[in-house]
C-alpha cells in the first residue's frame, strides 16, 4: 500500500484506495442525509409544538447519547470487528430513519415520538464516530493518512453547505418526511459499501477484551499517554474559543447584519469552500512546516478570524472572512485527529479517539454555552473578542504540549517479551498478577536509572498496569526491585502483546544501567485463591 512520496504529497492520492473512496462517497451522502434530518426535525417541531423549549430539546436529544455513549462505543470497537459492528449500527440508524419518515408521511408523529426518535438516532451516530474514525488508518498508509483525515474533514464540510440547502427546498415543496427518506436511503448506501469491504482481521490466541475491562484499559492508557494528552490539552486550547465562530454566526447574521437565510447560507457555504481549498494545500503545508507550528499557525489565523467577525459589519466583506475560517478550521482539525490516531497502536485506536471526541463535543458546547451567556449579557462583538483572546492565551499556554510527529514511533507490537509460564491447570481469569523485576545498579548511576524508569512506568501504566513501584533494597543498594500488577492473568498475557517497537526503546533506556553479565531476574506471582 505503500505510495512515493510525490503521491503522498497529493491532497487526493488516498482517493486511489478503492475502499476509502467508496466509504469516503458514502460518509459524504451520510453526512448530508444528517444535515437534512437536522434540518427537517427542527421544522417538524415547530409545527407539532410553538415551545422553544421543545425545538431546542430536538438538539439535545441529538447530541446528549455522545457524551454518555463514546468511550463505550470506543470500547466496542476495538474489541469486535468493526466493520460488523458499523454494519449493525448503520442498519440501526436506517431503521429509525426509515421508521421516522413513514410516521411523518402519515401525519402521526407527536412531540415526544420524534424527540424519541431523534435521541436514537443520537444514540447511532454516538455509537459510530469512534469505529469510523478508527477505520481510517487501516484503509490507507501511514504516508497518505494525513490527507485522508483532510479529506473526511472536506465530506463533512461539503455536507454541511449542502444538506441545509437541499432541506430547505424539499422541505418547502414536499414536507420533512422526504428529508427523514433520503436520510434513510444514505444508511443504506453506506450498509453497501460496507457489505463490499473485505477487511482483513488478524487472529488472535487470546479471548477478546470484555467490555468493562476495555474501558478500563482505556482510560489507563489514556491517562498515561502523554502523546494522547498532548492532542487533547491542544484540542481544548482551541475549541473552546473557536467555537465563538459557528455559535454565534447565525446571530451575526440575523441580529447584527439583518440578513436573511440565504446569507447566512452564502457564510456557510463559505466555510465549506474555505475548508476545500485549504485541504487542498494542506499537504505542501505540512510539509514544510510540520503538524505542531501549522496548528500554531492556523489558530492565528482563527484568533483573527473571530477579531473580524466581532469588528466588520458587511455581508460581501465576511466571505473572505469565512473562507479563512474553513481553511484554518480544517487545518486544526485534520493536524489535530492525524495526531491522535498515530499517537496509539491499534488496540485502543477508538478508546482513544472516543476520549479525542468526547474533548472535542464538549470543549464546543461548553465553549458555545459560554460565549452566548456573554452575547447575551453584554453584547456579540464582546464575545468574540473574548473569544479570540481565549483561543490565543490557550495557545501561548498549551505551546509546551507538542503534538506527536506522525512518523516518530512504530505502534506494531513488538512481542519481544518472553511468554510468562503459568501451571496447568490454574484459571487464567485468577488475579491480580504481581510481576517483580529485580536490577543490579551501580550506586553512582542509581539517579540516572530512576529517571530513565519514569518512562518505564509510564509504558506499563498505558499497557495495562493497574499499579507501578520502583523500590531499593535497604541492606543491598545495588538491588532495585519494580514493581507492577496486572488485573488477571490473562491481562498479562495481554499487556505482552501491547507493547511496541516504539518502547523498545523505553526498556533499552533503563537496561542500559544494569550490570553487565548480571541478568534481570523476572516473577510472577499469583493471589491467593
Amino acid at each position: 500500500m505503500s505510495q512515493p512520496a510525490t503521491a503522498r504529497s497529493s491532497p487526493w492520492s488516498p482517493l486511489r484506495q478503492a475502499t476509502f473512496r467508496w466509504l469516503w462517497l458514502a460518509s459524504i451522502a451520510s453526512n448530508i442525509g444528517t444535515w437534512m434530518h437536522e434540518v427537517g426535525a427542527g421544522w417538524l417541531m415547530t409545527s407539532l409544538s410553538a415551545s422553544p423549549m421543545n425545538v431546542a430539546l430536538v438538539q439535545v436529544a441529538g447530541s446528549l447519547p455522545m457524551f454518555f455513549l463514546a468511550l463505550p462505543a470506543g470500547a466496542l470497537a476495538d474489541i469486535v470487528d468493526k466493520r460488523r459492528y458499523l454494519l449493525g449500527v448503520q442498519l440501526w440508524m436506517a431503521s429509525v430513519a426509515t421508521l421516522l419518515a413513514a410516521l411523518t408521511l402519515l401525519g402521526l408523529t407527536t412531540v415526544w415520538l420524534l424527540l424519541g426518535l431523534t435521541l436514537c438516532m443520537g444514540i447511532g451516530t454516538a455509537l459510530m464516530m469512534p469505529a469510523w474514525s478508527a477505520t481510517t488508518p487501516e484503509l490507507v498508509d501511514k504516508g497518505e493518512l494525513p490527507a485522508a483525515v483532510a479529506l473526511s474533514s472536506v465530506g463533512v464540510n461539503l455536507a454541511r453547505a449542502v444538506g441545509p440547502a437541499i432541506a430547505g427546498v424539499l422541505v418547502s415543496l414536499v414536507g420533512p418526511w422526504l428529508t427523514f427518506a433520503l436520510n434513510a436511503l444514505s444508511f443504506f448506501a453506506v450498509i453497501g459499501v460496507l457489505l463490499a469491504w473485505k477487511r482483513e482481521t488478524r487472529s488472535s490466541v487470546l479471548p477478546a477484551e470484555r467490555l468493562l475491562g476495555a474501558l478500563r484499559a482505556g482510560w489507563r492508557y489514556s491517562r498515561s499517554s502523554r502523546p494522547l494528552q498532548a492532542v487533547l490539552v491542544r484540542a481544548l486550547a482551541f475549541f473552546l474559543g473557536a467555537s465563538a465562530g459557528m455559535s454565534l454566526l447565525p446571530l451575526i447574521v440575523r441580529g447584527e447584519l439583518h440578513g436573511s437565510a440565504m446569507d447566512f447560507g452564502l457564510l456557510l457555504g463559505s466555510v465549506g469552500v474555505g475548508a476545500v481549498l485549504g485541504a487542498a494545500f494542506l499537504p505542501a503545508l505540512r510539509e514544510r512546516l510540520g503538524g505542531d507550528r501549522l496548528v500554531v499557525l492556523s489558530s492565528v489565523v482563527y484568533a483573527l478570524v473571530l477579531l473580524a467577525l466581532a469588528l466588520v459589519r458587511n455581508l460581501y466583506l465576511l466571505v473572505p472572512v469565512m473562507l479563512l475560517s474553513g481553511a484554518g478550521w480544517i487545518a486544526v482539525l485534520s493536524s489535530l485527529q492525524v495526531a491522535a490516531q498515530t499517537s496509539v497502536p491499534a488496540w485502543v485506536r477508538a478508546r482513544a479517539l472516543a476520549v479525542y471526541i468526547l474533548v472535542f463535543f464538549g470543549s464546543m458546547a461548553s465553549g458555545g454555552t459560554l460565549w452566548g451567556f456573554v452575547a447575551s449579557r453584554a453584547s456579540i462583538p464582546l464575545a468574540l473578542l473574548c473569544a479570540s483572546t481565549v483561543l490565543l492565551l490557550g495557545l501561548v499556554a498549551s505551546l509546551r504540549f507538542r503534538l506527536p510527529v506522525t512518523e516518530a514511533e512504530d505502534l506494531a507490537p513488538s512481542l519481544h517479551w518472553p511468554a510468562p509460564i503459568l501451571v496447568e491447570g490454574v484459571d487464567q481469569e485468577r488475579g491480580p498478577v504481581l510481576v517483580t523485576l529485580e536490577y543490579d545498579i551501580d550506586p553512582t548511576r542509581s539517579e540516572a536509572f530512576q529517571a530513565a524508569m519514569k518512562d518505564v512506568r509510564g509504558m506499563r501504566r498505558r499497557n495495562g498496569a493497574i499499579s507501578w513501584e520502583l523500590v531499593q533494597d535497604s541492606e543491598n543498594p545495588r538491588q532495585w526491585l519494580e514493581l507492577f500488577v496486572d488485573e488477571s492473568w490473562l491481562e498479562h498475557l495481554r499487556h505482552h502483546q501491547r507493547v511496541t517497537r516504539g518502547e523498545l526503546k523505553i526498556e533499552a533506556a533503563a537496561r542500559q544501567f544494569q550490570t553487565q553479565g548480571v541478568d534481570i531476574l523476572i516473577r510472577h506471582y499469583l493471589k491467593g485463591a
